[in-house]
């Protein structure tokens, strides 16, 4: 009888437990991460096998990179980081190693990082000699009094925080530079025949107006974090900064609602504030992260003549990824899903 009673008491005793841990899978926090390369007039046709071999396997190894922070219990901002450090090293990408070049053939590069959970951001703006322009906005939120810091002044900021420097020549790519010849040409002969700057540059197609990377995250504790960083515009001239370091033009996060990472044509991305206003469309509408990013995108930046497009996520770990523009590269990550890697819309 006594065994009986033991034997039955354990019996209950494993089905509570089975449970218990059925319900803390169930309940358990979901976390995932999404990056993107760049939007633009990406042409399938262009692209070798190898060369979209080449975006996949990288963007592959950024969202791994990623990934895995989280996977171990890890914080959004680190991979965050940790996924636009691989595309920053990478020459396929316009940030760090493979920026585009200013129209006195130079590199200028902006990076901004933000924190959902208590809404800190730190931003750099054309820097010159950082490798990795988000190790160093993330510097200026963790280790300053400032959101953002420009030029020499950052340099100077970095000095302080022991922020590894390269000559402005790390950043030189072939590719790059044949894009500046072409483009101070396009620029030279629409000058000369219209006499107005802001016509040439708009003359311009989207391969020279933009190309960026940067991710978003949400950890296995709910927060949730965006990071972007880029080298600009080919031939940007006379200082000019876009949308990545802006908070709440080029990136943006906010526990709760939802994070943001965007790429495309900044100056219609400072106007339109398009990160911020995607996540003040989940807070205060209450639509879906895929519904509010793809107002602002294929709507409202549509009828203003803004292309570009957007990595987003939210509180619960669905992600959007919307473009107006032929690609962009981008991939995501859920939960222990394998990674999904993407070009075009369709693949």
């Amino acid at each position: 009888m006594k065994n009986n009673l033991l034997s039955r008491f354990s019996i209950k005793l494993c089905l509570s437990v089975a449970l218990l841990a059925g319900a803390s899978s169930a309940y358990a926090q979901p976390y995932s991460i999404a990056i993107h390369g760049g939007a633009g007039t990406i042409n399938e046709a262009d692209l070798s096998e190898v060369q979209q071999q080449a975006y996949r396997d990288k963007l592959t190894e950024a969202i791994n990179a990623g990934h895995a922070v989280l996977a171990k219990g890890g914080d959004s901002l680190t991979a965050v980081q940790m996924a636009i450090n691989v595309l920053e090293n990478s020459p396929l990408f316009n940030a760090g190693v493979g920026a585009v070049y200013t129209f006195d053939g130079k590199h200028e590069l902006d990076a901004s990082i933000m924190d959902g959970k208590d809404m800190r951001a730190g931003a750099v703006a054309g820097v010159t000699h950082i490798k990795n322009p988000i190790d160093l906005a993330i510097a200026v939120m963790n280790k300053s009094p400032h959101v953002m810091l420009y030029g020499q002044g950052a340099e100077e900021f970095a000095i302080t925080q022991g922020i590894p420097f390269v000559p402005n020549q790390h950043f030189d790519t072939t590719h790059r530079y044949n894009q500046l010849i072409d483009a101070r040409k396009k620029i030279t002969q629409a000058e000369s025949s219209v006499k107005d700057y802001q016509a040439s540059v708009m003359k311009l197609d989207d391969n020279y107006k933009f190309g960026t990377v940067g991710a978003v995250a949400l950890d296995k504790n709910g927060n949730l974090a965006a990071g972007t960083s880029t080298g600009g515009m080919t031939a940007k001239r006379f200082g000019r900064i876009g949308d990545s370091p802006v908070i709440g033009a080029g990136n943006y996060a906010e526990n709760g609602t939802c994070a943001v990472s965007a790429t495309g044509h900044g100056e219609f991305f400072i106007r339109y504030n398009v990160a911020a206003d995607i996540c003040a469309r989940v807070k205060y509408q209450q639509k879906s992260i895929i519904q509010a990013a793809d107002e602002v995108i294929n709507q409202r930046l549509v009828s203003a003549g803004g292309t570009g497009g957007v990595v987003a996520i939210d509180a619960k770990g669905n992600i959007a990824t919307p473009f107006n523009t032929k690609g962009m590269y981008r991939a995501t990550k859920v939960g222990d899903e394998k990674e999904s890697v993407m070009i075009w819309r369709d693949k």
